[in-house]
Parts: structure tokens; sequence; C-alpha cells
């Protein structure tokens, strides 16, 4: 690190759902930095630590929880007065154990809704639009988001909050369609794996592969899969 440099704190989180479909949040006790903020429960990943591993450390340790086959989402970089912060986020929804306070905070379940409307800590609040993207998409458009090809995401500028996502064939478009900023990729073929596990270390949005089983990409750091169609005009988002 360069003298003087902000730190890189690397934060794993899990956004825990219920059979309810609320979602998990936790407050930041007294004494912490940003205290009284709302976030995701989660905590720094140690040197050489395994980011499945860690966030499985976490949850076991600050709410209880023991984890199975978590959902990679996106990860985010957001600088605070004390240091930079990339955080990891996961989808937690197979666990096992009652959410509880391990570590002085509260613990609140929420609605989307609810969730939408709660005061989460900066770096928190991009997930909460990311939640509506399925583990698996059948359509190229919903209230929540809408795919396209590339052109069309960066020509649109109407300021609608959907997310915008980019049908990608190969890695190639998939990485200046990141580069754009878009949302989030889709992928209209299959990768090989070493390819794909490169693409999802090198950006930060959720990826959706073709052509592969769901716990299987998820352990490759895959979102979710691509199943539409895109053959026909199912690409065309107006």
């Amino acid at each position: 690190m360069n003298p003087g440099a902000t730190p890189l704190i690397h934060v794993v989180a899990g956004v825990v759902i219920d059979s309810q479909e609320r979602v998990l949040i936790a407050q930041r006790p007294a004494g912490k930095h940003l205290a009284g903020g709302w976030e995701f429960p989660g905590g720094k990943l140690q040197p050489g630590e395994e980011r499945r591993a860690g966030l499985a450390r976490e949850l076991l340790e600050e709410i209880g929880i023991t984890i199975a086959t978590p959902r990679p989402l996106m990860r985010i970089r957001h600088s605070y007065s004390y240091g930079d912060v990339l955080l990891d986020i996961w989808v937690v929804r197979s666990y096992s154990g009652e959410p509880q306070s391990l570590d002085a905070q509260a613990l609140r379940w929420c609605t989307h809704e609810q969730l939408a409307a709660a005061e989460l800590l900066p770096a928190d609040r991009p997930i909460v639009a990311a939640l509506r993207l399925p583990a698996i998409l059948t359509r190229a458009a919903t209230p929540y988001y809408r795919i396209g090809a590339a052109d069309s995401c960066r020509a649109d500028d109407s300021g609608e909050s959907v997310l915008k996502g980019v049908f990608c064939p190969d890695a190639v478009h998939a990485l200046a369609a990141a580069a754009a900023s878009a949302d989030f990729l889709v992928m209209t073929a299959p990768l090989a794996m070493r390819e794909l596990v490169a693409l999802c270390e090198s950006i930060p949005q959720p990826v959706f592969a073709a052509g592969i089983e769901l716990e299987r990409a998820w352990g490759l750091g895959v979102s979710g899969l691509n199943q539409i169609d895109t053959r026909g005009a199912g690409q065309r988002i107006s």
C-alpha cells in the first residue's frame, strides 16, 4: 500500500431472508463507527480467508445461524472517513438456527417496502434494488429491471430507477458492459469455467450465466442463471 493511501476494508455481509420473504438488518451498536446506522449483518474478512467461509463465520458469530448455499449478489466499494470498504454481498435463504443478537446489535425483520425506507448505511443502500433480481431470469423486463443490448443501456438517460441489464455473448462484451456501468450482466452463451470465474472476480456487478447448474454457478461466484429465450424479440426492450 502506498504511504497515506486509504486502507481497503473487505467486508462480507449476508442478506438473510426468512420464509415470509422478510429481510434481516442489524443496527450498529454504540462505540462502533457509524453507530446507530442499519446494515446487513456481517463483518471483516480475515487475511487469506475464503469469502464464503468468512461469511459463514461472521453470521455464526454475530447472529448465531449456520448457513448453506449462499448466493453471491454483488460487490460495492464505498469511501467512509475511516477508509474504503469493499462490501461483498451474499443472499442467504438456507440456514439453521434463529437469528439473535450476539454482538449488542439491534435486529429487525423488514419487508422489501420497509427495507427501502430503512436508514441503511450508504454502502448498503444499492443492495435493496439488486435484491429484486431473481436467481433465475426468465423475463427480459419486469417493473424492477430490464435487459437489452449494450447500446440501448448507454442511450437510456430517462432517469428510471429500474436496474439496467445487458445481454452479453462473451466475456469481452461483458467486461465492456461492466465498464459502461451496466447494473448487471446476462450471458447468452456458456463460458468456460475459468473464464466465468475470472469474469465474476474482475467486476462488481451480478453476472447471470447460461448452461450451468444453479448451485454450481453460485460456487463460481455467479449470481444466477439466464433462461430467457434471446432468439426472438426478448432482447429488444423498448
